[in-house]
């Protein structure tokens, strides 16, 4: 297999690398044209090479489109540039819930439910009616029920907490969602570009073998029929 000399880089590549600056995309090329003043459409450059000015290109449109790149911008680009998925990253960064956590989020869970509700009717009516019918008023809590009132006070000023932290850490979890959601769509835009970009160079890169084929097809037609003429003399 045959090699060339890369136009930027002056290194040598495969030949089925090579790629014509004459298929690059308008805006592509003048990006590479301001690093390389030299570069022009009869020279050639690697696929890789390309794929890198490429990435570049998206990374400055970007940051003159939403201004400096922010942690998930720049997380975005990485996965990108390392050629991983982005959902395997975020897996990655997301933290395990801690005991305290979990016991929270079971607390407000059982707390807004029908069982609780149910369950803590029941104990109310018991406890009235064991200390008014059994006991008489006589019993560890008579009317007006002090205890069972201190105990109400106890569970509300201890639940209330606890639901606040389930809630606070449900907001945590939707943030972090909606950010995940962002780098997705981010990286899912970027890459459609790029998907673009490969096809339309796709495109014309087969056209131009199209051409190349056809010409030689018409070159051998013709020395095919200066030999039948020269036969016919």
């Amino acid at each position: 297999m045959g090699t060339f000399r890369s136009d930027l880089s002056k290194t040598a590549f495969p030949l089925s690398e090579r790629i014509s600056a004459r298929t690059i995309r308008g805006s592509i090329l003048e990006f590479i044209q301001k690093e390389n003043p030299d570069f022009n459409e009869n020279c050639h450059l690697s696929i890789g090479e390309l794929n890198d000015y490429r990435e570049k290109y998206l990374s400055d449109m970007m940051q003159d489109q939403l201004g400096e790149l922010s942690d998930l911008d720049q997380t975005v680009l990485n996965s990108l540039n390392e050629k991983k998925l982005l959902s395997d990253q975020l897996e990655d960064q997301a933290e395990r819930d801690t005991l305290g956590q979990r016991v929270a989020d079971k607390v407000a869970t059982f707390g807004g439910s029908w069982t609780f509700i149910i369950s803590f009717m029941t104990f109310l009516l018991l406890w009235i009616a064991l200390n008014v019918f059994i006991l008489l008023n006589k019993g560890f809590d008579p009317y007006p029920f002090i205890l069972l009132n201190l105990i109400l006070s106890c569970l509300a000023a201890m639940q209330a907490p606890v639901i606040m932290m389930s809630q606070n850490r449900q907001e945590e979890k939707d943030r972090e969602r909606a950010k995940k959601d962002y780098m997705i769509n981010l990286k899912s835009e970027v890459e459609i570009r790029l998907l673009h970009d490969k096809i339309d160079h796709l495109i014309i890169h087969q056209q131009q073998e199209l051409l190349e084929m056809q010409k030689i097809q018409l070159d051998t037609m013709k020395d095919l029929l200066l030999k039948h003429k020269e036969g016919k003399q």
